[in-house]
């Protein structure tokens, strides 16, 4: 496999610890005249389990990664790119570099397995082979066709690596992942410790992250042939899935910027930049504020304020296009009453790549360490927040959203609905603990428990008590998109496999937004014939254009809109 790719200085910092250790490994012994100290044959593997952990963790980052690109296929951003109408390209950089930086997991985790074993250190081994296997499944759930048993293997020969059937190569995922918890399991070699940067060697919470794991793999294929529901029923039986946010898989970031930058990639990405590049999307925010009139109508979110910060306070005119004279804020989308400023997803308006850098809404303190919207406004500057928010990869809340899924569709039983409110209480207590984590200046009050967090849920629930059982899943599938605000890949998955949530149609009956229906006496109303879409949804991702020049086993080039996932109904 090519293994080009753009960097996280966070990796190069691990790079140049195994460097060190590579030359100083063993240097204890330098007066054993049967073995050079300086030319060590392996690296040691818990060195190993650090970059592969690294490198997992940005398969489906913003940033450098795939996020940039499937933020805006789940409306949660929108941007001016080709990402905008479902427009990415055979060669786009960031779904090059995921391609690339999940196969190094294959190049690492096959060192750990290999030397590992020889070393008999099995519970690294397990952690690697869990690893491995779940990036499979990601490479699977995006590009569907890859390269798996040959994939990295250059040691072997191997240049051209064969494209194996998609639905083989997520049954070898699954197995892989069987064995590492087995091996996880063994009690044989030395703990990582704090090399694992996950769980720092808990061997308890690898056991609930992998079995949560196996369910919402379950879940994922519940309608393709590969789905068991023997194995489904085994494993429930077990109980042993994540408690609370205490276990969720997630990679922290943090204030670092010296030696190394550990700061939040979408934060970096938008707070230290000199232009808008992630515009909040208006069709996330209106669902939000309750304004949608299929979906939580009069249910306003008491997570907006966390999830978006508004550099406008209500009422004021956006100073980079906003017209004095006049007063015309010339906005492609602009709410005066809170001071939400952005662009429509597939817009040609007139206002659509006005610059906006001091107007434009940003990522909130929840998913990016950013700042929290007060209602004061203020400057979208490196000043504005701390960048110390994890990446969420699989937590507890979106767990318990995957069994109200499982319940709902009668393949578990239990109370969905009852689940679900633990769901959404969940996500309150997430959004309360990433808080309390990010080091901010900022007075943020809590969220949990509060009574607009409680008359919410009310709400919630009682849409959830008149709606049909098809309905009831769109609520369901609603809700864990809205809490997983920051992980677009699942909620990529989610809404090929079920059709939910109901994303922006440019091309659908009008109004496609409801914001002058809800702020009577808007300066610039909104005018639909302004968005359009002129690509269908792609169903999968073009395979790296790169990938398919360089190797010589590789398909033609897919049709993304028609390539569909095995599991995708």
């Amino acid at each position: 496999m090519k293994n080009i790719f753009k960097t996280n200085p966070k990796k190069i910092l691990v790079l140049g610890i195994t460097l060190i250790s590579v030359i100083c490994y063993n240097c204890s012994d330098y007066l054993d005249v049967n073995e050079d100290p300086n030319n060590p044959t392996a690296v040691p593997i818990v060195q190993l389990l650090t970059d592969a952990e690294i490198n997992f963790n940005n398969i489906t980052e913003f940033r450098l990664y795939s996020a940039e690109v499937l933020s805006a296929y789940v409306h949660q951003f929108v941007f001016r790119e080709e990402q905008d109408q479902y427009g990415a390209k055979q060669d786009n950089i960031t779904i090059n570099n995921t391609w690339n930086v999940a196969y190094s997991v294959f190049t690492s985790t096959n060192q750990i397995i290999a030397q590992g074993t020889t070393e008999n250190e099995m519970i690294t081994v397990g952690m690697a082979q869990v690893l491995k296997g779940y990036a499979t499944t990601i490479i699977v759930d995006i590009w569907g066709d890859a390269p798996y048993t040959e994939a990295a293997q250059l040691e072997l020969g191997i240049l051209s690596p064969v494209f194996e059937e998609q639905m083989a190569v997520y049954q070898s995922a699954l197995d892989l992942i069987d064995q590492g918890l087995v091996n996880i399991n063994s009690g044989q070699g030395s703990n990582p410790g704090t090399q694992d940067l996950y769980y720092g060697g808990d061997i308890t919470k690898w056991n609930k992250f992998v079995n949560t794991l196996k369910l919402k793999l379950y879940n994922e294929i519940r309608l393709s042939p590969l789905f068991d529901a023997s194995k489904l029923s085994t494993l429930i039986s077990q109980d042993n899935f994540m408690a609370s946010s205490a276990d969720d898989f997630q990679f922290s970031y943090s204030t670092t910027q010296s030696p190394a930058e550990e700061r939040n990639p979408l934060f970096r990405d938008s707070y230290l930049t000199g232009q808008t590049a992630h515009h909040a999307s208006p069709w996330f925010y209106e669902i939000l504020k309750g304004w949608n009139p299929t979906i939580h109508n009069n249910v306003a979110d008491p997570r907006l304020p966390y999830y978006y910060f508004n550099q406008l306070t209500p009422g004021q005119l956006p100073p980079d296009v906003g017209d004095p004279t006049t007063g015309d804020p010339k906005a492609d989308y602009f709410d005066s009453s809170t001071g939400f400023h952005s662009i429509r997803f597939g817009s040609v308006g007139p206002d659509r790549d006005g610059s906006s850098r001091n107007s434009s809404t940003y990522p909130g303190i929840f998913v990016a360490g950013g700042r929290y919207d007060d209602g004061l406004g203020g400057n979208a500057d490196v000043s504005a927040g701390t960048g110390a928010a994890p990446h969420r990869i699989l937590t507890y809340d979106e767990y318990l959203f995957i069994r109200a899924e499982l319940i709902n569709v009668g393949l578990v039983a239990g109370d969905a609905r009852a689940t679900l409110q633990s769901g959404i209480m969940a996500s309150f207590t997430k959004v309360d603990d990433v808080v309390a984590n990010s080091q901010t200046s900022q007075t943020v009050p809590v969220l949990a428990g509060t009574t607009r967090a409680n008359d919410f849920i009310d709400g919630i629930l009682a849409e959830y008590d008149a709606a049909s059982t098809e309905k009831r899943l769109e609520i369901i599938m609603t809700q864990k998109w809205v809490a997983t605000f920051g992980d677009p890949f699942d909620q990529y998955n989610d809404y090929r496999r079920t059709g939910y949530p109901i994303l922006a149609d440019p091309n659908g009956p009008s109004p496609e937004y409801q914001l002058d229906i809800q702020v009577p006496g808007n300066f610039a109303p909104l005018v639909d014939s302004e968005t359009e879409s002129n690509r269908p949804y792609q169903v999968s991702l073009f395979w790296p254009q790169s990938e398919l020049e360089v190797n010589r086993n590789s398909p033609d080039q897919k049709d993304a809109t028609t390539y569909t996932i095995f599991w995708d109904n």
